[in-house]
């Protein structure tokens, strides 16, 4: 773990596993590091990359404006396949959010990734494939693919392939931007609060 913190730090990106797929990681405010994997994952600048984060706090502290039931939303489905939309505030910096109003936020349910994360502070981690290919699931591959040997963790077997739900909750009524392991009814059990 301590060569992949390294890396990070040094503005390199790594191969992580989530729960769903692996992912791309690297230091979500250095700008250098962000452009870093724009151009290995070929992803057109206007598609916006999520925060990873470890927590609550930082969630709130990266965002505004934001609904009374984010607690028991986060409660009841984080760490896990959730990405949850809000307002950003002025601190989310223009290399992540392509200037939109708003930001999305993961929290990784694979242990060693949000230690990860935890220790080294917010990252951005797009799914580990490039731009227009499938999410990548099997280590060798994506090595091979980026044609790199990318430092990272190496787990498949942990991994569902199946996408996380992006709820956007930044408005007046909740949308699901992409379904995922978590459905509408799930969501509505936990939080009935969520108006659609």
């Amino acid at each position: 773990m301590d060569k992949i913190l390294q890396t990070l730090e040094s503005g390199e990106a790594v191969i992580l596993p989530t729960e769903t797929v692996y992912g791309l990681f690297a230091k979500a405010l250095d700008e250098a590091a962000v452009n870093n994997v724009y151009k290995l994952k070929k992803r057109p600048r206007d598609k916006a990359l999520n925060l990873n984060v470890a927590d609550l706090a930082t969630i709130y502290a990266y965002s505004k404006e934001q609904p009374a039931f984010l607690e028991k939303l986060y409660q009841s489905f984080l760490p896990g396949p959730l990405t949850i939309i809000l307002k950003a505030n002025d601190k989310v910096p223009f290399w992540i959010n392509s200037g939109m109003e708003t930001v999305g936020f993961r929290v990784p349910a694979y242990t060693p990734t949000l230690d990860i994360i935890g220790k080294s502070g917010i990252l951005i981690g797009p799914s580990a494939n490039i731009s227009g290919t499938a999410s990548g699931q099997i280590f060798k591959e994506i090595q091979a693919e980026f044609q790199e040997n990318l430092l990272g963790i190496e787990d498949d077997a942990a991994l569902t392939g199946l996408d996380s739900t992006i709820l956007d909750v930044s408005g007046k009524k909740a949308r699901i931007l992409r379904q995922g392991a978590i459905t509408k009814e799930m969501l509505l059990e936990k939080v009935p609060e969520l108006e659609f």
